[in-house]
């Protein structure tokens, strides 16, 4: 995986620009203030069915397909399924940084 993103995926929760955890995302997203979504692989079908009807209804891009260890490793907890990312500068980074890698 692309080492330049999971690194500034943790500047990203370093500056407070990250929400970690299903409620804390749903809220945030029910809100407005969401720019990214981000779902391990591990997440349950209605999580991940539930995101991307969040995604799709407000606009917002989603990654998925990070293993929820290697997600959580980056931000110091044995893992995490759901992310949210709440500023738009970061946001276009990390999508920059995450096309880079498919490419």
């Amino acid at each position: 995986m692309n080492n330049k993103f999971f690194q500034f995926l943790g500047l990203t929760k370093k500056a407070g620009k990250l929400i970690e955890g299903y409620n804390q995302c749903e809220d945030a997203l029910s809100h407005g203030r969401g720019t990214l979504i981000i779902l391990s692989e591990e997440s349950a079908v209605n999580t991940k069915d539930k995101f991307k009807r969040l995604s799709i209804k407000n606009v917002i891009p989603l990654i998925e397909g990070v293993s929820n260890e290697t997600l959580g490793k980056c931000l110091g907890r044995p893992e995490i399924n759901v992310l949210c990312v709440n500023d738009k500068k970061m946001t276009n980074k990390l999508l920059s940084l995450w096309n880079e890698n498919i490419e």
